[in-house]
Order: C-alpha cells, then structure tokens, then sequence
C-alpha cells in the first residue's frame, strides 16, 4: 500500500461495520494486480480441488487442536491442506507470512503430525500477484514459522506453489 497506487474496493452491505468498503487488491507497478482479500485463497482452492476427483471434500476440518482448511479423500486415502495466502514480493520472490502467525505454526505443526498418523498432507501458498513462482518462509519477520515448514517437510508434507492469474476482482488458480 503505496500512496498513488491504485486500489480496488468493495462496499460491503453490512450496515454494522466500522468502514463501509473491503479492499480488494493493489495496482503494483512492477507486479500489477496484487490480490489482497484474505478471504479468497480458500475460495480460489476449494474452487481448485473441485477439479482434482476426490472423492471428499470438507472445508474447516478440525484435527488435533486445530482447524485445517481442507480435508479430503480419494480411493480410501486420507489427505489434509493448509491454505496460506502470499502477497508479499521481495526481489521476485513470494515470502509467507508478511505478520507474526502463531496459528500458522500450529497447522504446520499438526500437518507434520497428521503426516506420521498416516495422511497425506499439504501446504498450499496461494500467490496473489503474478509473476512469483516461489514462496519461502518469511524468518525476518516469524523465523518459528520457517522451522515449522522445515520440520513439516522432513515428515513428508508437500509444499504447494499455487500460481493464480490475478485482476482487479478475480483470482484463478
């Protein structure tokens, strides 16, 4: 959020809320359209996996302590993802999470574990900006979340770069 850059709002039709818009996404100059809406990358994945032929599919899955995004099952297999949204670009490369996430280390946490229990278990970046085609962890800003990714890793979650085709009210994976 640069002054200058353009943006893309949304009114709301909640007649309770603080402020009357939702915003959107931001014109960068170099990226373009950088969606913002936190929102949508669970949309966008769901909409995703509608096209993967599970068999399964049920948003806010609770496992362990946490609510995972997405569980699903294919042929008998029992599989789990996590969805994290990346709108931070440094250098042409994606960086998760741009804000401290204890929550986001607890589900890597319990995707590692789920892992062992024998699902099969993914993380999934959803990059809101075009032109990234890799996310790493954000350690500047949450160095706890870079090792719970590496620790998820070596117990066999997969880490999943999403690209999305990105405008000023749409994201398509």
């Amino acid at each position: 959020l640069i002054p200058g850059n353009t943006v893309s709002l949304e009114k709301s039709a909640n007649p309770n809320r603080k402020t009357k818009y939702d915003l959107i996404a931001v014109e960068d100059p170099k990226l373009g359209w950088v969606n913002v809406d936190s929102q949508v990358p669970n949309k966008v994945v769901l909409e995703w996996l509608k096209t993967k032929d599970y068999d399964f599919i049920k948003p806010e899955y609770v496992y362990g302590d946490s609510r995972i995004d997405f569980y699903m099952e294919k042929d008998g297999t029992k599989y789990l993802m996590e969805v994290k949204g990346c709108t931070q670009e440094i250098d042409g490369i994606g960086y998760f999470p741009d804000a401290p996430t204890e929550r986001g280390v607890k589900h890597l946490r319990e995707l590692a574990q789920a892992q062992r229990a024998g699902y099969r278990c993914a993380v999934a970046f959803v990059i809101q900006m075009e032109g990234i085609t890799e996310v790493r962890p954000n350690v500047g800003t949450q160095p706890e979340f870079g090792t719970a990714l590496a620790e998820a890793k070596a117990a066999g979650v997969r880490v999943l770069f999403l690209l999305c085709r990105v405008g000023r009210d749409s994201l398509e994976i």
